[in-house]
């Protein structure tokens, strides 16, 4: 028996060992992409760059799964690195430990990889990285808003203009439209309201973030799969 002999029935070995040879890199691997790495290390991606500078705290406890009661204070980077080779040791992991900034992107990119998750926190980067992939061609999702919402049924991935009730949506749909562009920007996005709190910090729950993170993992697995001819 296999690992992913359970996968192989659904998609065929050729498209297993296929997607072997991938490279995706996941910039944050908090409670979004934290899910997109789980995803694709579980079908079989062999190659994952993972960008954080973050440790885990205990607020992550309740929608990361990287964040246990054993994890906290320990680099993020650290802990999804053995979380991934506990899952499959044959993964080739790549770790950045730093804060990526519009001054900095160039070290990113200077990576080869298939696929690029955006996941960050920081709309400045989220913005100066969707305009990277945009120029260098390179295929890319970013996540816009899960905080403040209970329903992942709500989730979708559509082109940026035509997000809804997603205020980090709102500001990219801003950006795209400000500077132009006329490329699809592919984002994963929830139509769900946001819940009101009176915080500037958003509110999170276990649902919303983990499976946004499983359905950009499945979105770019269907993608390399189809790649594959019969």
């Amino acid at each position: 028996m296999h690992k992913f002999d359970r996968f192989k029935k659904i998609v065929g070995e050729n498209r297993v060992n296929y997607l072997g040879e991938k490279c995706v890199l996941v910039l944050g691997v908090g409670g979004v992409g934290g899910y997109v790495v789980e995803g694709l290390v579980r079908s079989g991606v062999g190659k994952i760059i993972v960008v954080d500078k973050d440790v885990v705290d205990e607020t992550n406890i309740n929608r990361q799964i990287i964040a246990t009661e054993s994890s906290i204070g320990k680099k993020k980077v650290d802990v999804i690195e053995s979380r991934i080779k506990d899952i499959n040791s044959l993964v080739e992991v790549i770790k950045i430990d730093k804060f990526i900034d519009k001054d900095n992107l160039d070290e990113l990119f200077g990576y080869h990889f298939d696929y690029l998750v955006d996941a960050c926190d920081t709309v400045s980067t989220k913005l100066a990285v969707i305009d990277r992939c945009l120029e260098d061609k390179r295929r890319f999702i970013s996540s816009m808003g899960t905080g403040n919402k209970l329903d992942p049924s709500m989730l979708e991935i559509v082109d940026i203009r035509k997000t809804v009730n997603d205020p980090l949506a709102r500001i990219v749909r801003k950006h795209v439209k400000d500077n132009k562009i006329n490329s699809k920007v592919m984002v994963l996005s929830s139509r769900e309201l946001p819940i009101k709190t009176g915080d500037r910090t958003p509110g999170s729950s276990a649902f919303v973030p983990s499976s946004a993170g499983l359905l950009i993992a499945s979105y770019i697995v269907r993608q390399f799969i189809e790649e594959v001819q019969d």
